[in-house]
């Protein structure tokens, strides 16, 4: 989220009543149909999306109200889950724009500049990273995969059949504990062979933090949250191998899943200096 420092009084006269931001969903090097960016609905309150050339570059962009997105609003905003839902659709909506029509490096959410020209300015002073982005998710797509593991029984001593003295009950529960820990590490291990296959089959792949049974909605624990930039060429061979590895997880009650294609944004990131260039950019 910007930090923003002046009004945005030197720009041509908006289109919604009162000051506005650019707000910045995308950009690609494909130019993508007024039509399309029209009929999209964006964040709520703003204008149509609409598309700004920076040069080779093309950005999916909005008009927005400042009142509503100035960074203490917004980040009051963001804080309510169902503000945050409804600006994360919004901006998701955005970037299949531009992803509609071809290779698209999907901006953070509420990437917002002063006006349409410092918007252009931040752009195109990353040209280069951003242009070496977009050829690497050429005709390229990210699939990603899941895999959960079996619940394994909390230690207990309380096992067996009789009562138990005091050096019986220890042996027994470092006992149970070892079975626990060498059952977590086959699971674990097995996931770590389904992400070895897989990455045979990717040009690029990354794993992501495993989420908590909550967030998943399962009553397993997950063992790998991974994501696979796959060329498109290679869709079926990559969902052929799935298929086969979660066929023989089934037999170690391992789950695998897989979810795609999506837009790449795992692998949509630009070089360290995406910062600094920004600020310079007056973003």
């Amino acid at each position: 989220m910007s930090t923003l420092s002046a009004d945005r009084s030197d720009a041509a006269p908006p289109a919604l009543p009162g000051p506005t931001l650019t707000c910045v969903f995308a950009v690609t090097d494909t130019p993508v149909p007024d039509g399309v960016c029209a009929a999209t609905p964006g964040h709520d309150g703003g204008g149509p999306l609409r598309v700004l050339a920076a040069g080779p570059l093309h950005l999916v962009v909005q008009d927005v109200p400042a009142a509503a997105f100035r960074e203490e609003a917004l980040a009051e905003r963001l804080n309510r889950p169902d503000e945050l839902e409804r600006c994360a659709r919004a901006h998701h909506r955005g970037v299949q724009t531009a992803a509609g029509a071809g290779p698209a490096v999907p901006l953070p959410m509420a990437t917002l500049y002063l006006d349409d020209d410092n918007a252009v300015r931040a752009v195109t002073a990353r040209e280069a990273s951003l242009r070496a982005v977009l050829d690497r998710l050429r005709d390229r797509t990210e699939w990603a995969v899941k895999v959960h593991g079996p619940v394994i029984a909390p230690a207990s001593a309380a096992t067996g059949d009789g009562p138990l003295d005091g050096r019986s009950y220890l042996r027994r529960a470092s006992a149970r504990r070892r079975t626990e820990r060498e059952e977590r590490e086959q699971a674990l291990a097995r996931a770590h062979a389904v992400d070895r296959e897989l990455r045979r089959y990717a040009v690029a792949a990354t794993r992501h933090r495993p989420q908590s049974e909550q967030l998943s909605g399962r009553g397993v624990p997950q063992l790998l949250n991974a994501a696979y930039l796959v060329d498109d060429g290679r869709r079926e061979q990559f969902v052929r191998a799935v298929g086969e590895l979660a066929r023989a997880a089934r037999r170690s009650a391992v789950e695998v899943t897989m979810s795609g294609p999506w837009i790449p944004y795992s692998f949509a990131r630009t070089d360290e200096n995406e910062y600094a260039a920004r600020k310079e950019a007056g973003a």
